[in-house]
């Protein structure tokens, strides 16, 4: 009976993917966002500075020509220009000593008299921060010169921090969001991917084995979806498929050694009573003839009957170490004495192998082999090869076994079959169905395999794998 594990049901594998995959890559994108989004910030800053130096560029030639000119009236309008862009805070002009000459805005932004001095001095362009009271601004720095290059005085111009702050916070926010909704749209991909590509495919594969586990145990999976789930499928069909043809051969078994058992003592009463009738009866009557079919057909049944215990026994293996070589010969002139049909001249057999040992039950295998070679000698038009050798299939070790023959063949339609009982290609009378069933039940209680191809004559090749023990 199959069972299903219900533990961790909750443990699905969209769960799996969201935290297994999902939840790397919004931490990837969280991390590569803020990196970015600090590069983006300092860029930000980086351009409203610029802003402020711009405005002094433009307005930094009028200023130095009033200077020069001593015109306070034109210092005044040169810095209310300023103003026509709303960025600008605060605008002052200071002269070579520091002094202020004019200024346009809160006078608290403005710089000391010996600073102001200092930067005029210096002749570089600089910007910076500083507080004012409660408020943080930005300050830039600009010397004016006359038309000799002589540093005649400074500008400063003076921006909030808080538009920076503000700025970039509202920068910050968008950013945010857009990677939010980013991760939303990641999310929705994973799951829908998962809904479309795995989730369908494998809900009906669960619906299905509920079903077989239910009231339908003929039913079988659904085989749709990626690759790996349709070998996933095809993998438990082919397991519940052998799951029940194994259970249906037991079965078959279990009720062929009860048929068989009770068949055979009447029918040995049968041969006996017909033995009997017949010394007493002329050998050349109708009775006669009569009875000695009787007896024939009985012994007929006695063999179905013996094969039918062969295919039902469930005794233990009595496993000893034997000559492989000994063994298939041993095999084959059993057979050959059973075939009628190459007692006057037997068939050619090629027997292939070097000096190897088997751990066997010498009676089970016996009666395997002879089944199998009974079924070449049947099969053969002439040739018929036995051949064995250590071989290695996956990790396992173990003895490879070869009987082919010169016949027609197996078809591709019976292959599959051609172990089940009661299957056979022989007309009605000529065969029981049995044979090639206990051989494949003796290989099979050994632990090991029977296939059946084409053999390098044309004919059916069988190839028995037993692996060491």
């Amino acid at each position: 009976m199959l069972t299903f594990n219900t533990t961790n049901k909750f443990y699905t594998i969209r769960l799996a993917l969201l935290v297994g995959v999902l939840v790397p890559v919004i931490l990837v994108v969280a991390t590569v966002g803020s990196w970015s989004l600090r590069l983006l910030e300092q860029q930000v800053n980086a351009r409203m500075q610029q802003d402020i130096q711009l405005i002094a560029d433009a307005i930094r030639l009028p200023l130095s020509y009033a200077m020069e000119q001593d015109r306070v009236e034109s210092i005044n309008q040169a810095l209310n220009s300023a103003f026509t862009i709303d960025v600008v805070y605060g605008a002052y002009v200071y002269d070579e000593n520091g002094e202020e000459i004019a200024r346009s805005g809160r006078r608290a932004a403005r710089v000391e008299t010996d600073q102001a001095a200092t930067l005029a001095a210096s002749g570089n362009q600089r910007g910076e921060f500083s507080q004012a009271g409660n408020e943080e601004i930005f300050s830039y720095f600009v010397p004016l010169t006359d038309t000799g290059g002589r540093i005649t005085g400074l500008l400063q111009l003076t921006r909030r921090g808080s538009d920076f702050e503000d700025y970039i916070a509202e920068v910050r926010t968008i950013a945010w969001i857009s990677l939010g909704a980013l991760c939303l749209v990641l999310a929705f991909i994973v799951i829908a991917g998962h809904h479309f590509a795995l989730g369908r495919p494998l809900r009906r594969m669960l619906e299905g084995m509920g079903q077989i586990r239910g009231k339908e145990p003929q039913r079988r999976l659904h085989v749709a979806g990626p690759s790996e789930i349709r070998t996933i499928a095809d993998g438990v069909n082919n397991m519940l498929n052998r799951v029940e043809n194994s259970e249906k051969l037991a079965t078959i078994g279990r009720l062929a050694a009860g048929v068989a058992h009770e068949l055979g003592s009447p029918l040995a009463a049968l041969d006996g009573k017909a033995q009997q009738t017949l010394r007493h009866t002329s050998a050349d009557s109708k009775t006669s003839h009569n009875l000695i079919q009787i007896r024939q057909q009985a012994a007929r049944m006695e063999t179905i009957i013996r094969q039918l215990l062969d295919y039902g026994r469930d005794n233990p293996l009595q496993c000893v170490s034997l000559d492989t070589e000994s063994l298939l010969r041993q095999a084959y002139e059993h057979a050959l004495s059973e075939s009628s049909h190459w007692q006057e001249q037997p068939p050619q057999v090629y027997f292939e192998g070097k000096k190897h040992r088997i751990l066997v039950d010498s009676l089970r295998f016996d009666q395997a082999m002879c089944n199998l070679l009974r079924n070449a000698l049947q099969a053969s038009q002439g040739k018929i090869g036995i051949s064995w050798r250590s071989a290695r299939i996956f990790d396992r070790t173990g003895t490879e076994i070869v009987i082919e023959d010169d016949g027609d063949g197996v078809a591709e339609s019976e292959a599959e079959h051609l172990f089940d009982p009661f299957f056979t290609t022989k007309p009605i009378g000529q065969g029981t169905g049995l044979g090639l069933a206990v051989a494949n039940a003796a290989i099979k209680d050994h632990g090991g395999s029977i296939d059946v191809t084409e053999s390098k004559w044309g004919g059916a090749r069988f190839t028995i794998f037993l692996p060491d023990s």
